[in-house]
């Protein structure tokens, strides 16, 4: 090829790039122009459900494009997140999801079929939640104190149950730091283990305010902690475990926005905003009231440097509790 054919393959090649380029500039541009699907990687009728629906309707208004919400329940949401990672990163499957799918299972799962930080870009935080410690309303306890120290006095006589992997991180959380040995009871869900725990089955657990609170109120449970670093809206009374002497305790849940890497930056900052916009809408609002959370954003940047960080604390904790990886 001579130096005149060169330099015309190169200027071809050149004018395909920029065509290329200004083709995903128009693309990010007219972002959305067709509906967005948020796949939910639990039931219809969950928490994350029911926050996708939320600010779904306001990206919809705010948009004027539908927003369809697809609900992949299964596998500890591994399904969903298998989905996202492979659909096309343009913008319109969006992963709305939790702590699980990205920073719980790779620490509780030998192999994933989905790379959490390698098949997704952030988008934004949507919101961030607490759990709370609850004992049988009949329980002696009346402190957080007291339940620590009947179980120093007879190590693994009491029994804690968990229906999720932030339900039985949590109680981890609390022998590690606590320094008691306290028998964990596993269920298949959360509000299977509140049954048991109101009819003495087993001592106590740590619960997602949704799933507590109702029990709490009826005077059926008794809480005596908040696992997060602030007191819940809902049970301002209820001291944090840190404040009960559990220094240092600090393990919530939280819900975020992904889409499959690759997707335009300038798609992304378009669906940061529309996110960031719903959390403060009415639906969302009422959302996060009934859950018992808050509305916590972030930008794409932030997101990532948050994931990595819990997804350590996770494996810190589970490895300390020698869980094994199924």
């Amino acid at each position: 090829m001579n130096s005149t054919s060169t330099r015309r393959h190169a200027l071809a090649m050149a004018a395909v790039t920029v065509a290329a380029t200004l083709g995903v500039q128009a693309h990010a541009a007219d972002y959305p122009a067709k509906p967005i699907t948020f796949v939910v990687p639990f039931a219809a009728g969950s928490a994350t459900d029911l926050l996708a629906r939320a600010v779904g309707q306001s990206v919809t208004t705010d948009s004027k494009q539908s927003v369809i919400v697809d609900n992949k329940a299964g596998a500890s949401g591994m399904i969903a997140a298998q989905f996202v990672s492979k659909a096309a990163p343009d913008g319109y499957t969006v992963l709305i999801t939790t702590n699980t799918t990205q920073s719980a299972n790779e620490h509780l799962y030998k192999k994933l079929p989905y790379d959490p930080v390698k098949d997704f870009a952030p988008v934004t935080g949507l919101g961030k939640g607490g759990q709370v410690l609850v004992v049988n309303a009949a329980a002696p306890y009346k402190n957080v104190g007291d339940l620590i120290a009947a179980a120093k006095a007879a190590p693994g006589k009491l029994s804690f149950g968990s229906g999720s992997s932030s339900s039985r991180v949590a109680g981890e959380m609390l022998k590690q730091l606590a320094g008691v040995d306290i028998l964990h009871v596993p269920y298949k869900s959360n509000p299977l283990a509140i049954t048991d725990l109101l009819g003495g089955q087993i001592d106590l657990m740590i619960t997602d305010t949704s799933t507590g609170v109702p029990q709490i109120k009826s005077g059926k449970l008794k809480a005596l902690g908040y696992s997060t670093k602030v007191r819940s809206a809902q049970l301002p009374e209820v001291p944090t475990l840190d404040e009960a002497g559990v220094k240092g305790y600090d393990m919530g849940y939280w819900f975020a926005a992904y889409v499959p890497a690759g997707t335009p930056k300038e798609v992304v900052a378009r669906l940061n905003e529309l996110l960031k916009q719903a959390t403060q809408s009415a639906a969302a609002k009422s959302f996060y009231q009934t859950a018992g959370s808050e509305a916590w954003t972030t930008t794409p940047e932030e997101l990532a440097q948050f994931q990595a960080a819990d997804a350590l604390k996770w494996g810190k904790v589970i490895k300390a509790a020698g869980i094994q990886p199924e």
